[in-house]
């Protein structure tokens, strides 16, 4: 015990701070960037704050991981409990916990038996929300105007639907052109599905009447694009039929799933698009010929009902004769019925007049006026009787109105009182605030003065050293570095004093025999041992 306490003594000393930074720069220097296969193992969702804590572990053990939240927006795999994942990362260490841990920068499923397992995961959570029912789905039109195809404008995809369409039913086809495969090709896809149908009715560019999402065959990791979730909800959104061509027949894609129509292939996506048009040509010539004959057909056959029922008629003379008959005998009693009829309506005129006399005329003239002045009268006691009413109600106005005036001016200088006494209460707060905080100020910077005074190197000096410059104003640390009749400036605690270095002297130097070789203890003037400064401690000169 006695023998190691010099070598404690003598061992450097590290802050608790300093440890840690040590070990984080040796963990980051020595692994850098590694990729680590592992199963995600407590993973609850993004935190509030955006960024995503979990471990990744094996059979035999477990390490402790971090996706910042600018790196969890833009991976194409989200991570998930239970999922087994390459993870590419930074190894560095958590000095609050005394732990390393790995910062993901990227992740990807671990083979394609896990691509599968979150395929059909998601496939089931999709189906739950009810987005793969039939009855969801939508009829395609029969013959499109305008189709929208979604796919890469570079690959043969595209060219085999437009050949495909040319020999079948020449349309108008708008293609929005996007990646199927890679990063970012998932946002694309779903931007252009929701761009066709955000096309206005009747614009400037047409919006399609069918859409179609092709994509050539690959593999699964290739076809992952159209697995996305944004992708499926996209397709599931769309207001215009879409057709899914994604890989081969035996390519299955939950974009298919979700889609009105799926297709083996892009050609038969178009083939399905449009009807052949020299059969359309043929049909239509078929059925105007059986148009015309069944025409032909039922203009015979009237032809022949009306024969059948002219033979059955009667002839017009026969018919005509009883209404000539009635029309000779009404116009020979006409003339008769027209003098009749002059004579009674003179007669009435005749007694109308007789009853017209003056006196008759006078009498409704006078009952008239009568009326008018009772009208009048009642008129004007009414229109008193609606004064009185209307200047009653504008008095009890008046008096509810002073009322009022006179309460809610009570209540303004009530409330400008209860202002003004938080005010005071909040000033004084704040003064005592403010007195607060100049008396913690005032504690720092006494305090802050006296550590400074603690590590200023004149409390050296007044412990007896001294400080030794050259005649530039340099410090000088050790004999070496002084000349031959060199100018001094030494520094004590109480002042300065200049010095000159002796000439007879030779300047101390080290001989080149002893250099590299440790010299004998018997040959050095006793000195005492000086402690070993700390890591990143400075000097104090």
């Amino acid at each position: 015990m006695t023998a190691a306490a010099p070598n404690l003594v003598n061992a450097p000393e590290f802050t608790v701070s300093e440890l840690s930074s040590a070990l984080k720069r040796t963990v980051e220097d020595r692994f850098g960037h590694v990729r680590v296969r592992g199963e995600i193992s407590g993973f609850r969702g993004p935190h509030s704050s955006g960024h995503c804590y979990f471990a990744l572990k094996d059979e035999n053990a477990k390490i402790e991981a971090v996706i910042w939240k600018f790196a969890h927006a833009r991976m194409r795999f989200k991570p998930q409990e239970g999922l087994e994942v390459i993870a590419t990362g930074k190894l560095t260490t958590y000095p609050n916990s005394s732990k390393y841990q790995i910062v993901i920068d990227s992740l990807e499923p671990a083979g394609v038996g896990a691509l599968m397992a979150l395929m059909e995961e998601r496939k089931k959570k999709l189906a739950a929300e009810g987005l793969f029912d039939e009855a969801r789905k939508q009829l395609l039109p029969w013959l499109p105007e305008v189709i929208g195809v979604v796919t890469s404008p570079t690959g043969a995809v595209i060219r085999d639907i437009l050949h495909r369409l040319e020999d079948r039913f020449p349309r108008r086809v708008l293609v929005w052109p996007v990646k199927v495969q890679g990063d970012g090709s998932a946002e694309q896809v779903a931007a252009a599905i929701r761009g066709f149908n955000a096309l206005p009715e009747g614009g400037r560019i047409p919006r399609p009447d069918l859409l179609i999402v092709a994509r050539g065959g690959g593999s699964l990791e290739d076809l992952w694009s159209f697995n996305e979730e944004i992708v499926v909800r996209a397709a599931a959104e769309s207001h215009i039929p879409l057709i899914s061509a994604v890989g081969h027949e035996t390519d299955i894609t939950l974009i298919d799933f979700v889609a009105d129509k799926r297709a083996p292939t892009p050609t038969a996506a178009a083939e399905m698009a449009v009807p052949v048009r020299s059969e359309l040509f043929v049909e239509v010539e078929s059925l105007a010929r059986r148009t015309m004959v069944c025409w032909q057909r039922a203009q015979e056959a009237r032809r022949t009902e009306l024969r059948a029922a002219a033979r059955a008629l009667p002839a017009a003379n026969e018919l005509l004769a009883i209404p000539r008959q009635r029309l000779d005998h009404l116009g020979a009693g006409l003339p008769r019925g027209l003098k009749a009829n002059t004579h009674a309506h003179f007669r009435r005129f005749a007694a109308t007049s007789s009853r017209l006399t003056i006196g008759v005329l006078r009498g409704q003239v006078a009952h008239a006026r009568q009326r008018l002045t009772a009208s009048g009268e009642r008129i004007t006691l009414s229109a008193r009787a609606l004064l009185h009413r209307r200047r009653e109600r504008f008095g009890g106005l008046e008096i509810r109105l002073k009322a009022s005036k006179l309460a809610n001016a009570k209540a303004q200088r009530n409330a400008i009182a209860r202002d003004l006494e938080r005010t005071h209460r909040l000033a004084e707060r704040a003064r005592r605030a403010l007195l607060t905080t100049m008396q913690r100020l005032e504690a720092r910077v006494v305090h802050r003065g006296q550590l400074l005074s603690a590590l200023s190197y004149r409390g050296v000096l007044a412990r007896g050293f001294a400080l030794v410059r050259d005649d530039q104003g340099h410090a000088l640390h050790s004999a070496a570095a002084v000349g031959p009749n060199a100018g001094l400036s030494i520094e004590f605690a109480d002042g300065r004093v200049a010095a000159t270095v002796n000439a007879d002297q030779p300047p101390a130097t080290v001989a080149p025999e002893s250099q590299g070789k440790p010299q004998p203890r018997e040959a050095k003037p006793a000195a005492p041992k000086r402690v070993a400064k700390p890591v990143d401690q400075g000097s104090l000169f």
